[in-house]
């Protein structure tokens, strides 16, 4: 993945998008290398009992990417972006189903983290981190989609400014204002405004 061009794997979504099964053919070793690379990033907040795997999540994503037709691919960006949230519907499915709604005992935990490994020390419940997220999202959609793309996506500030079609200052600036607004809600700190 990191050794394809940007512009190429574009190409090869737009062709995708279009119908050319020879494109999803050269794509699929690409994507899946770097859909497994965001998996593992996932899995390793996971609960060590937890029963779903790395490989068995990037199935699941990519039995579900190639299942939507009519999707018109803008870029690598936009592409990863949908990964990233398509992959955090599967693990909070996933968490829902299995009875990790409770915090504690068996809850996945995961570490709101950033892209350059600068770590927030808390550890949160994935239904509890969707549940924050979604209400984040009704407050500012802008500032939800940083922390999916980023967090669930794994992509950089550049990456991320690019899908949202903003600055790199603005994506920092709602990266740390989500991320605080997020360890405020998820710790039961009362909201201030």
């Amino acid at each position: 993945m990191r050794t394809t061009a940007p512009h190429e794997l574009t190409r090869l979504l737009i062709a995708w998008s279009e119908g050319d099964q020879s494109a999803l053919e050269e794509l699929t070793p690409l994507v899946y290398a770097e859909l497994h690379r965001l998996a593992h990033r996932y899995m390793l907040g996971e609960h060590t009992r937890h029963t779903l795997q790395t490989s068995a999540l990037v199935n699941e994503a990519y039995i579900r990417l190639i299942d939507w037709k009519g999707v018109r691919w803008q870029n690598r960006a936009h592409f990863f972006a949908m990964c990233a949230k398509l992959m955090r519907n599967i693990l909070v499915d996933y968490a829902r189903k299995h009875g990790y709604q409770k915090r504690g005992g068996n809850a996945i935990k995961l570490t709101l983290e950033d892209a350059a490994g600068v770590t927030v020390e808390t550890n949160f419940d994935l239904v509890a981190l969707d549940k924050a997220l979604l209400e984040l999202s009704n407050l500012d959609k802008r500032k939800a989609s940083v922390i999916e793309l980023r967090f669930f996506g794994g992509m950089s500030v550049e990456e991320t400014a690019e899908v949202l079609k903003v600055s790199e200052d603005t994506v920092m600036r709602d990266w740390r204002l989500a991320r605080a607004w997020l360890l405020a809600k998820m710790s039961g700190e009362p909201d201030e405004g």
